[in-house]
């Protein structure tokens, strides 16, 4: 078996308000950053997986984002898999 390091990017859909990115942009704003546009807030998780190839964490991956990462009726998800070289 194999280590692998995961990284999870998550995000609100397109369409769907973010209130932590709007106050984030009205902050820059109020700070002189007034070029500042469109900002969104997401989640990022780092996790290590125990497996057998990268398929398997993969499929690993997903579930989880499936039955408790990610929303998906409001949220998107896209991650990245690198074998841990120890």
């Amino acid at each position: 078996m194999a280590n692998y390091a995961v990284k999870v990017y998550i995000s609100y859909r397109k369409g769907v308000l973010d209130p932590q990115g709007v106050a984030v942009e009205k902050a820059a704003h109020s700070l002189g950053f007034e070029k500042v546009k469109n900002v969104r807030v997401g989640k990022y998780v780092t996790m290590e997986i125990e497996a057998d190839s990268m398929e398997e964490v993969k499929r690993e991956v997903e579930e989880m984002a499936a039955k408790f990462l990610v929303n998906p009726v409001i949220e998107e998800y896209t991650f990245e898999v690198e074998e841990v070289k120890e």
